[in-house]
């Protein structure tokens, strides 16, 4: 072909000539497809798989945290390590493996921080329980507090009338007295 220094020295070569080669491809593509009528695939049963390999693609890219990025899923990262990724999701869904096999295959490689939805084991028991385990602590300081406003006081109104010398009746009365009435019962619909 012709020499790239040619091209430089002389002013003369394929692209002086009007030659590109983009140009020429895309005209023999055109050729390709103008004779075909389409550029529909042979049959639509490779279409389909093709839909099915993509949607399955990009459901587990979805489930794939960029190990570059961190916060963002392969899908939607545009760093080195997430297009390769992507291809190697796409290469193993061609080779016949299912999504548990690709996700255990990255799982090995990459460890488990690479999955949105680590698996329950005894190392991650405690992040998965943490919720039930804050909300149950939350309804018992809920619960220990109110027992004790109702304690709280009964046993001041106790204090007060301790070293008063009261016949028991005088000293039911005052508790009545002294201790306030519960407050209404209220439902949770209105």
């Amino acid at each position: 072909m012709f020499d790239s220094r040619l091209e430089v020295y002389t002013g003369v070569g394929p692209y002086r000539l009007g030659f590109s080669p983009t140009l020429f491809g895309l005209g023999i593509l055109r050729k390709k497809f103008w004779e075909e009528g389409s550029f529909a695939m042979e049959n639509e049963e490779e279409l389909r798989k093709a839909q099915t390999i993509e949607a399955r693609a990009r459901n587990i890219s979805h489930n794939v945290r960029c190990t570059e990025c961190g916060s963002q899923s392969i899908e939607d990262s545009q760093a080195d390590i997430a297009i390769l990724l992507r291809k190697l999701i796409r290469d193993e869904i061609r080779s016949g493996k299912t999504d548990k096999e690709i996700y255990k295959k990255l799982e090995d490689d990459f460890g488990e921080t690479v999955l949105y939805a680590p698996k329950f084991d005894l190392q991650t028991a405690a992040i998965w329980l943490s919720p039930f385990l804050v909300a149950g602590a939350a309804a018992g300081v809920w619960a220990y507090q109110r027992h004790r406003q109702k304690t709280n006081v009964h046993i001041m109104a106790l204090n007060l009338v301790r070293g008063v010398p009261l016949t028991p009746k005088e000293k039911q009365t005052m508790l009545d007295l002294l201790t306030p009435p519960p407050p209404p019962k209220r439902r949770w619909w209105g």
